[in-house]
């Protein structure tokens, strides 16, 4: 862990460009060597920029395995509440059972394709399953509740309008994700070698067994 000075150090906001770079040469770089394996000349090294660019952007290497996280939390609640409003608006378009389940196969099969398949997200759930297992009281994380919120507000909403039946939006929520998102993660775990086919077929029989378990009759 940093030290108190290192801590406290005050970083700069800098160009973004660079920061991205420092951000992509870092994620990979831990998630194949390890954080503590790999040093900040390296990093630097293989973002192009300076050792001093690294530090002034991000302070010590803490701060910067955090940055990943965060940076990979925001990529990712971003595409999913983008893909929420494409599949499952709120607008009354959506009036049937069997437009709905169209649309959240939709829904899924996009997920399926922009988050199991990414080289980016699986390196940051990498490292955090790095860190909880050399620290494992560690919270840190890549977050996904507000992700799980914008989910659980559509449910609500087609819940309210008679297609879903369910008095526990949450677990249905979880549910949802347990039988698309999750399982292809388990099923695919290397984007490198992931099926795209599988990938699909996972989450469009996932979608159907949810609405078995949800929809209204």
């Amino acid at each position: 862990m940093a030290d108190a000075a290192s801590t406290n150090k005050q970083v700069r906001e800098g160009s973004r460009e660079k920061r991205a770079a420092i951000i992509a040469a870092a994620r990979e770089l831990f998630a194949h060597r390890g954080v503590d394996a790999v040093s900040m000349d390296a990093v630097a090294a293989h973002a192009g920029v300076s050792k001093r660019t690294v530090y002034d952007y991000y302070g010590d290497k803490n701060r910067l395995f955090l940055a990943i996280l965060s940076d990979t939390s925001d990529a990712l609640n971003a595409s999913i509440e983008q893909a929420l409003e494409r599949h499952l608006p709120h607008d009354g378009t959506i009036t049937t059972v069997a437009a709905l389940q169209e649309a959240i196969t939709a829904l899924v099969v996009e997920l399926g394709r922009t988050l199991v398949g990414s080289a980016d997200y699986a390196a940051a759930f990498a490292l955090v399953a790095q860190r909880r297992w050399r620290e494992p009281s560690s919270q840190d994380d890549v977050v996904t509740a507000p992700a799980e919120q914008a989910l659980a507000e559509r449910l609500t909403h087609f819940t309210k309008a008679g297609l879903l039946d369910t008095d526990d939006v949450r677990t249905a929520t979880h549910h949802l994700a347990a039988l698309t998102v999750l399982l292809a993660y388990n099923d695919q775990p290397d984007p490198a070698s992931a099926d795209p086919d599988r990938i699909r077929q996972i989450m469009t029989d996932g979608a159907r067994a949810f609405m078995r378990a949800y929809a209204t009759r």
